[in-house]
């Protein structure tokens, strides 16, 4: 169903009460109707949609993109290292236009208020099966990070996702933050609630520490339209190091090109036409493993949570590879049509939708079995901690204000000189005014190891701590990249230069006012601790003990870092 020219206007008005400048094409997306901002005719005969990092939010919510996701090397100013008016520019999208709010954090607070919230499954679930109408056969693809980062998956042990999913659709699911379950509940549901649904659980970087044999499928064949399609899973490579390792003891990670290849070359020997990977290596690794695996023709890509309008494409030795990354939080579906004529691929078309839900009208079943899963937590999920008067955001590459709230919060409960925080990607948005609940609390902390603590630390041991974080984000060598962002600091100022190496990116670490002494011990605290046996009362509980405290949170002072070296970088705008 298409939306009516006066909903249109309705949104229009709504835009132009709250202060945001519409332009001549706003919400069109290239099409000259208001209404058609959801077409997307079908083109060629096998076609691949596909969602990631949801983290478990199946309601609409408020999602901000960063304002600084700096490139280093060979990734400076190119995808996704490319923020704000830069990005607008680099894709050609329209200032202040729907799409422009889609894709940048620009006037994020204005835009909100004119175009609403974005995602929830239940107006996700209506476009999927939009296109899916238009594309028979078509595939929909599940990227991961989808049982975790809410409240209720952390209360339902995943259920609540896995149910939603299968209701959604899904045919295909790659893994990283559902490891966070341990080994045994993971395999319960891929044995279990995936197999009854006929879900494929894909991952061939993922081997036993015994053997090397297959935990997981490898890959799995399809049939689209009478063409053979292989779609080949590829896991979080770095999830026993960044995750905890206790939970899932006997299973074995990494990149592994090698296999990636000989899964490649094997589906192209059993006669596949389209070989697709769905990743969550991280756009940058999955720009360098396209450069190195041939015979790929697009990897669906997700961890990193960049939406990215245009497939990059990366040649390699035998041909190119599609690279694309679908954000996160429910926000975006991507949609791959390929036209495969005489057992080759002649044209592709793809398009990264945005999931307004003002603009899609809820799927009634989906929003049935939400409201029957959020039921027996209503009320705790409807908690009012406090009110916020500035706009809480965590995304970005140092720091984002409920980051900072959170470091906050640690050093007022813990009596700490400094916090710890980890460079989280997943969480949702808030804007002005807007009540912080319990359920936007656990959007930010929902983990299965949320312990907090409080160590004596030296300030070389800060120092070493800062440093090994920073190599993770912005080593030269995307294979040495783990995704995520700087570990948020609060009570300690630094100046950081990413081009450095490991050791040398961060100095100037001041403690009020002082240098931060290398011999000198301090009180830190910190969450979510990756060792077995750790104990320390919930992260959740220590932020909503400060909350109920302050009642009121007054619009939060960011301790950025000052950034050198990264003078014109097009990733960065603060």
């Amino acid at each position: 169903m298409s939306m009516t020219r006066r909903e249109f206007m309705q949104v229009l008005a709504a835009a132009a009460a709250s202060g945001f400048a519409l332009d001549s094409r706003q919400a069109l997306a290239g099409t000259a109707a208001p209404g058609n901002y959801y077409d997307a005719p079908a083109f060629g005969n096998v076609s691949f949609m596909h969602i990631t990092d949801c983290h478990a939010q199946l309601m609409p919510v408020y999602f901000r993109e960063p304002n600084v996701n700096l490139g280093v090397a060979g990734a400076v100013g190119k995808a996704p290292h490319i923020v704000g008016d830069q990005l607008l520019k680099h894709f050609k999208i329209t200032p202040n236009s729907i799409d422009a709010h889609a894709f940048t954090y620009l006037d994020f607070e204005a835009a909100s208020r004119a175009y609403g919230r974005v995602g929830g499954f239940a107006h996700l679930k209506t476009l999927v099966d939009r296109v899916r109408a238009q594309r028979p056969g078509s595939l929909l693809m599940d990227g991961g990070d989808t049982w975790q980062g809410s409240a209720t998956a952390l209360w339902t042990n995943a259920q609540d996702m896995v149910d939603a999913c299968i209701a959604l659709g899904v045919n295909i699911m790659c893994p990283h933050w559902e490891m966070t379950y341990g080994a045994k509940r993971v395999m319960e549901i891929v044995d279990g609630d995936f197999k009854r649904a006929g879900v494929d659980f894909v991952a061939q970087n993922v081997v036993t520490n015994d053997f090397g044999d297959q935990v997981f499928k490898p890959y799995v064949m399809k049939d689209i339209n009478g063409v053979q399609v292989a779609i080949i899973g590829q896991a979080f490579p770095y999830t026993p190091i960044a995750n905890p390792r206790w939970m899932i003891p006997d299973w074995s990670f990494g990149i592994r090109d090698d296999g990636m290849q000989k899964w490649v070359d094997e589906a192209r020997a059993k006669g596949a036409k389209v070989v697709v990977v769905i990743s969550h290596n991280g756009m940058d690794v999955d720009l360098k493993m396209a450069s190195r695996v041939t015979g790929i023709d697009a990897i669906f890509g997700g961890h990193t949570h960049d939406g990215v309008p245009v497939p990059v494409q990366v040649k390699n030795a035998k041909g190119v590879t599609l690279v694309t990354n679908a954000g996160s939080n429910g926000k975006f579906l991507g949609v791959l049509d390929f036209d495969v004529k005489g057992g080759k691929i002649r044209g592709w078309k793809y398009r990264l939708m945005p999931v307004f839900s003002n603009l899609l009208p809820a799927d009634a079943k989906m929003e049935a079995l939400i409201k029957k899963i959020r039921a027996p937590f209503e009320k705790k999920l409807n908690e009012k901690l406090a009110v916020t008067e500035g706009v809480l955001y965590r995304r970005g590459n140092f720091n984002g204000t409920y980051d900072q709230l959170i470091c906050d919060a640690l050093m007022k409960v813990k009596g700490a000189d400094a916090a710890f925080s980890p460079g989280f990607r997943w969480g949702t948005s808030l804007l002005s005014g807007d009540v912080i609940t319990m359920e936007r609390l656990m959007d930010q902390v929902a983990i299965t190891y949320p312990q907090t603590s409080l160590n004596q630390m030296t300030g070389e041991t800060i120092h070493t701590i800062m440093e090994d974080v920073c190599d993770n984000l912005f080593n030269a060598d995307p294979y040495y990249q783990q995704g995520g962002d700087m570990v948020r600091v609060g009570g300690i100022q630094y100046t950081i230069d990413p081009n450095k190496t490991i050791g040398k990116r961060i100095t100037n670490m001041v403690l009020n006012g002082k240098p931060v002494d290398p011999a000198k011990k301090y009180k830190v605290a910190g969450w979510a601790p990756v060792g077995e046996g750790a104990s320390g009362a919930p992260i959740w509980d220590v932020v909503a003990e400060y909350l109920r405290d302050q009642k009121v949170i007054k619009p939060v002072k960011l301790n950025q870092p000052k950034v050198v070296g990264m003078e014109g970088n097009p990733g960065m705008v603060l």
